[in-house]
């Protein structure tokens, strides 16, 4: 069976931990580069209206590409980012990888045009892929077998706080110091890590034997992830007719049709097709991609009301969405814990049908007069407690029951799988809420969605099985 990964020494599940003197610091030293590429991804939502106000020249479906460009990017990059990964060291793709993200976050923030910023964007997303991956490698392999369920929870649960947090530390970045800083933020964390990883972190297993990447697989996923996600930003724009919006997401759906044809036929494809053998794999990562739409339709949904609506400042806005993400990394932590035990599909279904609360109670309370405590705020800590309950517990699942040779990239598709989602949740938000003079009527659309794919995520984890035998 031929897979992008394919190991020649000892497997993942075999390897002894590295020979760190605590593995705790690999764990945070690789953590913290994962924590970065995670804030950066959310940290613009913050920024959005700032960007408009700063290119004033370009449409917010334009705009909405300085989000999506990297999105698109991230998540086709990812799954050939694994085997980059194996074969020429993870500690090397992760160094790479983290020295690319620096370097482009500050081309970022010296973006002259909107144009030029996509452009930083993409390469940001080249870096952040690279070093994803390789950073679930580091960590895996510094603990011993039996911890390490709980690590890939705290992995996860780091991730999910820094998606969390963004958008609240983004607008008190950029209301005080501008938008290029939610990108300059990123050089002394990054170069911070950088250093550390030469001396603290360690090559687990020795490079695998190298593999080509598949550049056709990695366009047509590029492409059909894109072209949808254009389809969906311009559907309201009155320089796109209907037919030009249509033959451009009949073009995305080709797209994804032949990657899959693509995948199922070539000798050594972006993505290995067997994995979806797995029952629990696919029920997860269908989970993953409506849980990740929903989850970026919410953040960047809540600044769009709370400047629109409630005529709250930025400041103001991004201190009132704090609590929720505040929830994240506690429950998470003890949800990591319990699963070990129980299984991961409680607290799935469970946490998706509380975020699916969440989305009810923002559509019938909260009105067009600003009332915090008592309108806002309970639907937000049941935002918080529900990703905290559902987004480490995808990232664990995905690969529970996967062979331990298909574990890489068996996480790497899971991650971008959610990426894919957040572009889909953007270009959504964005065709629905980019406009002026927005009203409170405008936000039922979005929140039915919220919760329409917050009950399809519950109900897509019920098959879900990993229970300990």
């Amino acid at each position: 069976m031929t897979s992008i990964i394919k190991t020649k020494t000892l497997t993942e599940a075999q390897a002894p931990a590295a020979a760190t003197a605590s593995p705790w610091r690999a764990f945070w030293i690789a953590s913290s580069a994962v924590f970065l590429v995670s804030l950066d991804a959310t940290m613009l939502f913050a920024a959005f209206d700032a960007l408009r106000q700063s290119f004033t020249g370009s449409s917010t479906a334009t705009l909405s590409w300085v989000l999506n460009a990297y999105t698109v990017v991230y998540a086709a990059m990812l799954i050939p980012a694994g085997g980059l990964a194996d074969a020429h060291g993870r500690k090397r793709v992760f160094q790479l990888g983290l020295a690319v993200f620096i370097a482009a976050s500050v081309a970022c923030g010296l973006a002259p045009s909107v144009e030029g910023l996509i452009a930083a964007r993409v390469v940001q997303a080249v870096g952040a892929a690279l070093l994803t991956p390789a950073s679930m490698s580091i960590v895996m392999a510094a603990f011993p077998v039996e911890r390490r369920a709980l690590v890939i929870s705290l992995w996860g649960a780091v991730g999910g706080l820094a998606a969390a947090v963004g958008p609240s530390l983004g607008s008190w970045v950029t209301a005080d110091f501008g938008w290029p800083w939610a990108f300059y933020i990123n050089v002394p964390v990054g170069l911070w890590a950088l250093w550390q990883s030469r001396s603290r972190i360690e090559e687990a297993v020795k490079p695998v034997q190298r593999r080509r990447v598949d550049g056709v697989g990695l366009l047509l996923l590029m492409a059909a992830v894109g072209a949808v996600a254009l389809a969906i930003v311009e559907s309201g724009s009155p320089a796109w007719s209907r037919g030009q919006i249509a033959a451009v997401a009949g073009g995305g759906l080709l797209a994804g049709v032949a990657f899959v044809l693509w995948a199922r036929f070539h000798t050594a494809p972006l993505l290995d097709l067997s994995l979806f053998a797995h029952a629990t794999y696919r029920y997860v990562n269908a989970a993953t991609l409506a849980f990740g739409t929903a989850f970026s339709m919410m953040f960047l949904g809540f600044f769009f009301f709370m400047t629109g609506i409630w005529h709250y400042t930025l400041p103001q806005a991004g201190l009132a969405v704090t609590p929720g993400p505040l929830l994240v990394m506690p429950t998470a932590i003890i949800t990591g814990r319990l699963a070990g035990r129980l299984g991961h599909r409680p607290f799935l279904v469970g946490g998706s049908l509380l975020y699916a609360c969440s989305g009810l109670w923002m559509l019938l309370v909260p009105g067009t007069q600003p009332d915090y405590l008592r309108h806002w705020l309970p639907g937000l800590l049941m935002s918080g407690i529900g990703v905290g309950l559902v987004l480490p517990s995808l990232s664990g699942a995905a690969v529970s029951r996967l062979p331990a040779e298909h574990y890489a990239v068996g996480a790497a598709f899971n991650q971008a799988t959610r990426q894919i989602g957040g572009v889909l949740g953007v270009a959504i938000t964005v065709g629905l809420l980019g406009h002026a003079s927005l009203i409170r009527t405008d936000f039922n659309a979005l929140y039915g969605l919220h919760i329409g794919l917050a009950v399809l995520t519950a109900l897509l984890c019920l098959p879900v099985s990993t229970r300990p035998r």
